[in-house]
């Protein structure tokens, strides 16, 4: 047998003894510790304290603390008693079933990726397009003006001023919903994310990292929703200068420019390389200078010369197929694509085998990685040294070499390449003589054919740096050695936001192309992902009210409404059918509680101060069972709002400003609640406590227990701004949230006040809360969503979309997965989503 069970402490766990544990009986029925009372956190309400068995707000005694409660002398009869005798188990009573419910809006994101990826959608204000310059929707011109940039949720860091950004389209959000629903701009972005591939959102990670680890690499700002074109786009800086608009192709530079030149090339390769990125192919557009001369990489033009590429072969592999010599040399003219790109052998096989060509040759020994971008440095290197003529004999042996590897012919491939190799050897030759074989064979190396034989960046940058200046000592070389693990590295060419076999890009044009090297922020089209919402919102229109809707209450199977007409309708909630109408009402009627007892009940109040309490059984009767009255004088304005607390009390909120406690046994007057300077306008009950709310600007609490007050929120220092009279109230658990005049949504969570949410520009005239979604609804006559996420920092608020109606939201109820809607044109919506 167990030995007995000792009533202990809820907070230490200690047995309660009368000496050194203490039991102090709280207002609410449990029982603590003096000691544990006095060590636990004081909540910002006077006179306070949060009861660590049931977390109820409970009246405490101030200055005198937990000495001034009552001890439980049953507790300490109890302990004493049951170290003596066998403990009696006590079975608790059984957990009800838990009823799950359809969520409102389906398969939306997990807080934890919400979490993520928040920080790092910019603000939608924070770029703007300049329409003038755009080409056929494609090349646009983006600012972004005092743009925070992210770099995931730990920290931002400002920035002042315009900036020239560049755009790279990573998906896009296709909306189906029906019936007025509109997504909100972080809603849209968010599903993009949600529905990307796990590989797409690891590389979208990586690129919006990488300049934490280089400071060599134009830095991502972050993510931008384009709610002109439903596109989510990478925001990347943009640098003032291009090297492309410095750079002459058929200039050929001297030996100490080349090295200058060289060198800040190396080093923006080796600080992508930094960051475990690998280009694959860059162009003299994926390199900008900033105002002191140091070269940086454009992510954005990257991804953008990965079009480039796949373009050509595309191309290649269709001409190849129909077997169009003409068309193709007429495509390699007028594409611009011998300009500046220079992809390695061994990305042009990657490339062909995503085109679906099998090159049974190639698989094993064609591995894209740092080497590849080693090729396309030296590439540019020797463009310095030879000019116009490198172009043209690369562009030659590109669009030979191509054609070869489709048709699978390795010994034609190799052909080509060893010619092409000749050629470029004897433009070297002529350039630098044989004053420079170091040079010379570096570069040779460079553009091995087979990738495990180029050297390092940091042995290009050694040989260019002793060009100008010969060191007695290298500090350099140590830590690029560990980067030679090609399994490491990401190839930004390769991967999935670039890489699409459906890809389009509309600038087609030769103006569309030009201004491409003439390096204007280009927009890239990418056809990542498609964030397509399949649900549609379904809407059912209960009418039956000839005037404002008031209230809305649901339980026992049907939706009970009220309204200024002086009625309360009974409807089915299995098809939304007109059931019943209880009519005895001499004024319009404000609201309306369901009762879940036994027998089940409805009680409707009037601004004439009537309360009528009708009972829920089938047939309804058209007679009341209990009707009674406030008093009331000529200032007086009747009943503004009910609330109901289990089955001992429901409580009116009336224009006398006061809160009327009745009770639910004989339906008498049980006490009134004095406090508010104006009309108690709503009223709501959580975890023991009642909350109401007031023209007056606050919100009060009440202990059910005694009805004594126990905090007033809201009571502002003189001059302050207040946000005008609380209008509605919605509680839930430890959180409270109230709607104001000024369309100003104010929330607390555990007691504590978290920032205003401004989702409305005008007065809020319902608000609900269920779980983990909020809706509210007033004079604009749109319901707005948003979505409630808690962790150990507290809670947060996320819009998810709206929803417009034709007139003024007066009431909103959410239950079983659907949203019911209120309105002052007599109707009530139905709202629920179906996939």
């Amino acid at each position: 047998m167990e030995p007995p069970q000792l009533p202990e402490c809820p907070v230490c766990l200690q047995p309660f003894d009368g000496e050194s544990t203490i039991p102090r009986v709280l207002a609410c029925g449990h029982s603590s510790c003096e000691a544990c009372l006095l060590q636990l956190p004081k909540p910002p309400f006077p006179r306070t304290i949060r009861c660590p068995a049931c977390t109820q707000l409970v009246c405490y005694p101030h200055p005198q603390g937990p000495s001034a409660l009552p001890k439980n002398i049953d507790l300490l009869r109890i302990s004493s008693s049951l170290i003596l005798s066998n403990p009696t188990e006590l079975n608790s009573s059984p957990k009800k079933p838990i009823v799950s419910f359809p969520d409102f809006i389906p398969n939306l994101w997990s807080h934890e990726f919400h979490n993520n990826w928040k920080g790092w959608v910019v603000p939608r204000d924070t770029i703007s397009i300049d329409a003038s310059v755009a080409l056929d929707g494609s090349i646009l011109q983006g600012s972004v003006t005092n743009l925070k940039k992210s770099t995931g949720p730990s920290f931002r860091c400002r920035f002042k001023g315009n900036h020239k950004v560049g755009l790279f389209k990573v998906g896009s959000f296709m909306d189906n919903v029906e019936y007025r629903f509109k997504y909100s701009y972080l809603a849209k972005a968010m599903w993009v994310l949600f529905k990307m591939k796990d590989a797409a959102l690891s590389e979208l990670e990586l690129i919006l990292t990488c300049s934490l680890k280089s400071y060599r690499i134009c830095t991502p700002y972050g993510l931008w929703f384009n709610e002109e074109d439903d596109h989510l786009y990478l925001v990347c800086e943009r640098k003032n200068i291009i090297l492309l608009d410095v750079i002459v192709s058929d200039v050929q530079y001297d030996v100490s420019s080349l090295a200058m030149i060289g060198m800040e090339l190396c080093e923006a390769i080796s600080g992508l390389h930094e960051t475990e990125l690998v280009s694959g192919c860059t162009s003299l557009s994926c390199y900008c200078i900033d105002d002191f001369g140091h070269v940086f990489i454009d992510l954005n033009e990257v991804l953008m010369v990965s079009w480039r590429v796949q373009k050509m072969i595309t191309d290649s592999v269709s001409f190849a197929q129909n077997d169009d010599s003409k068309k193709l040399a007429m495509a390699s003219t007028n594409d611009g694509l011998e300009i500046h790109v220079f992809p390695s052998p061994e990305l042009l096989v990657q490339f062909v085998q995503k085109e679906g060509v099998d090159l049974e040759f190639a698989k094993s020994t064609f591995f894209v990685g740092y080497s590849s971008d080693v090729w396309s440095l030296a590439c540019t290197l020797v463009l310095f040294l030879a000019g116009k003529s490198f172009v043209e004999e690369t562009h030659d042996f590109l669009f030979s070499y191509i054609p070869a590897l489709i048709s699978g012919n390795a010994h034609d491939c190799e052909g080509l390449y060893m010619a092409w190799l000749d050629k470029v050897s004897g433009l070297l030759d002529a350039r630098l003589g044989s004053g420079y074989v170091l040079m010379k064979q570096l570069l040779h190396k460079c553009l091995c054919f087979d990738p495990g034989s180029r050297p390092l960046v940091v042995d290009l940058w050694k040989c260019l740096r002793e060009l100008i200046i010969k060191p007695k000592f290298d500090v350099m070389g140590s830590s690029q050695q560990k980067l030679t693990n090609e399994s490491t590295c990401h190839c930004l060419l390769l991967g999935d936001l670039s890489w699409s076999s459906n890809k389009t890009n509309k600038v087609d044009n030769e103006d569309g192309m030009m201004n491409q090297f003439k390096g204007e922020n280009l927009v890239v089209e990418s056809d990542v992902v498609e964030g397509f919402c399949k649900d549609s919102l379904i809407c059912t229109d209960l009418k039956g009210h000839l005037d404002c809707i008031s209230g809305l209450a649901i339980g026992g199977g049907f939706l009970f409404s009220c309204s200024f007409d002086k009625t309360v309708n009974v409807w089915s909630l299995q098809g939304f059918n007109h059931v019943h109408t209880f009519k005895g009402h001499e004024h319009k009627v404000m609201a309306v509680v369901f009762v879940n007892r036994e027998p089940p009940l409805c009680i409707s109040a009037d601004n004439g101060g009537d309360i009528f309490i009708w009972g829920i059984k089938v047939p309804f009767e058209e007679k009341a069972i209990k009707r009674l009255n406030e008093g009331k004088d000529w200032r007086y304005s009747g009943i503004h709002a009910l609330a109901v607390s289990g089955s001992e009390f429901f409580y009116t909120g009336s224009g006398d400003k006061s809160i009327k406690a009745w009770s639910m046994h004989d339906y008498s007057l049980s006490c009134t609640m004095i406090g508010h300077k104006a009309v108690v306008s709503t009223l709501a009950v959580s975890n023991q406590v009642l909350y109401s709310g007031s023209w007056d600007g606050t919100i009060r609490l009440w202990c059910l227990n005694d009805h004594t007050p126990l905090a007033v929120l809201g009571e502002e220092a003189p001059g302050a701004l207040t946000c005008g009279s609380v209008l509605s109230l919605a509680a839930d658990g430890q959180t409270l949230v109230a709607a104001h005049e000024n369309g100003c949504i104010k929330m607390w969570n555990n007691d504590v006040p978290l920032n205003s949410i401004s989702a409305h520009t005008s007065s809020i005239f319902s608000i609900y809360m269920d779980r983990h979604w909020l809706f509210s609804g007033g004079w604009n006559k749109t319901v707005v969503l948003q979505k409630l996420s808690s962790d150990e920092s507290g809670v947060d608020v996320t819009q998810i979309g709206t929803i417009a109606g034709d007139s003024v939201v007066t009431t909103l109820l959410y239950s079983q997965g659907k949203l019911f809607v209120g309105h002052a044109d007599t109707t009530i919506k139905v709202y629920s989503f179906e996939g």
